[in-house]
């Protein structure tokens, strides 16, 4: 649990708040590349941690993060024409640059000191960079400005990753929080009627791991034991968890499906974008790699693409989960009661289901920021209570002056999860297996 002051800076993370600062020091991703891949093509509007954006590529493929409102009347650039190396306001024609520079002001008279007065209509804008079919945003102080993580499928061709996102309802911890909870997959993604995959075996209905953890200067690796059918002999799932809010899901022990994770970026304090990745290192995705990641299934769930209004008026353009609160997530109590244990199809719906409609702290609206001072933790939350400790250290820390080291050192990232049938007991003699050092193709001391 967490107390009420912990719990707020935890969830809050607009401007000048310590949790927005310390993920301000991160490149986080905004949006897919495939959204804005048309030069002079349309513009999307995007919020990211409380400030509303315009993402768009100019006339030489250039990506700019900028201000949604043009300063003279703060009208919307979003209806503007996007032409000649930048975005025309549609009211006046003022016009603006990748970097939020006014080049053009057509309405002023010709005795106007016109280099002055674009000068101080600069619009704040972002760094925006381009890997692994998503844009990223650097929203910290420009000096100290990291390289982008070194996360293994960011230096990948395109025919091997594959990637998606879409909107949450509710903040942005509930969810990175579910991410590194081994222990409900047992429960909540269970089916009745036969394993989760081809090549999961029934230990994963062990609800109760043992689980051992270890930090890291990245985050955290953890790994969760549990009991098989067949004495002497474990079922390991090793996870690893990359601050501030990105996760590395082992696959299977056969290793036949794609490596991926998870991406969690608050939208604002009550609403979180999940951008999802999965890849493979050697070889590209196969054709039925690709089916599988856009069937609905699992990562992501059936979606559909829009323009999504937030509570105040802002209007996203994002991809909208066909399961939502007001149809109940489309649960089906008769297939709850003989094929899965939740009765929601999709894995991430059965997830959003439970992560949308948590109880809240008093005065905020279900499932928006949970009230933490009201939980009762065992032992199988640890990966959870630890996430919450870094980043409450990492950001106290910040507000001290402390800057936090990760950013800069970009290759610290570069780490696998794995599972894996073992008779291995313990967590540390795993890792040093032949089987599992191949497969994670890391140095683990």
């Amino acid at each position: 649990m967490l107390n009420k002051d912990d719990n707020e800076l935890l969830c809050r993370v607009g401007k000048g708040t310590p949790m927005g600062e310390l993920l301000r020091r991160f490149w986080l991703p905004a949006l897919l590349t495939s959204e804005i891949e048309e030069p002079d093509g349309a513009p999307k509007r995007i919020r990211v941690m409380g400030e509303d954006l315009l993402a768009f590529r100019d006339s030489q493929g250039l990506v700019g993060i900028i201000d949604a409102y043009c300063p003279h009347k703060l009208a919307p650039l979003f209806f503007g024409r996007n032409e000649e190396r930048g975005i025309r306001c549609a009211y006046h024609g003022w016009k603006f640059d990748v970097h939020g520079n006014c080049v053009d002001i057509p309405n002023l008279p010709a005795t106007a000191n016109a280099p002055a007065l674009r000068q101080r209509a600069k619009l704040t804008s972002y760094p925006a960079k381009e890997a692994g079919g998503l844009v990223w945003i650097y929203m910290g102080p420009p000096e100290l400005e990291p390289s982008l993580p070194g996360l293994e499928w960011l230096g990948l061709p395109p025919s091997h990753v594959q990637v998606a996102r879409w909107l949450q309802r509710s903040n942005w911890a509930q969810g990175m929080e579910g991410e590194i909870d081994t222990s409900h997959v047992s429960f909540l993604h269970r089916s009745l009627a036969a394993p989760l995959s081809p090549t999961l075996p029934p230990a994963m209905n062990d609800g109760a791991p043992l689980i051992t953890l270890r930090e890291t200067d990245y985050g955290f690796i953890y790994g969760a034991r549990r009991q098989t059918e067949s004495p002497g002999q474990y079922y390991w799932r090793v996870t690893q968890w990359f601050m501030p809010m990105f996760s590395m899901i082992p696959n299977d022990p056969g290793d036949l499906y794609p490596r991926g994770g998870r991406a969690w970026v608050p939208v604002d304090d009550e609403h979180v974008m999940i951008f999802t990745y999965s890849y493979r290192h050697g070889e590209p995705l196969s054709s039925e790699h690709r089916a599988m990641f856009l069937s609905g299934a699992a990562f992501p769930p059936p979606l559909q693409a829009g323009a999504y209004q937030l509570p105040e008026g802002f209007v996203i353009d994002t991809f909208l989960p066909l399961a939502t609160r007001e149809n109940d997530y489309k649960i089906d109590r008769e297939r709850q009661k003989s094929l899965t244990f939740a009765g929601v199809q999709a894995i991430t719906d059965q997830d959003r289901s439970l992560q949308e409609n948590m109880r809240s702290v008093p005065g905020v609206g279900p499932g928006k920021i949970v009230d933490r001072s009201r939980e009762m933790l065992v032992p199988s939350d640890l990966p959870v209570i630890t996430a919450r400790r870094m980043l409450l250290k990492a950001a106290k820390d910040l507000s001290s002056g402390i800057e936090p080291a990760l950013p800069r050192n970009p290759d610290s990232y570069k780490q696998r999860s794995v599972a894996a049938m073992s008779a291995e007991g313990d967590f540390e003699s795993l890792l040093q297996t032949p089987e599992v050092r191949q497969r994670m193709q890391q140095v683990l001391s």
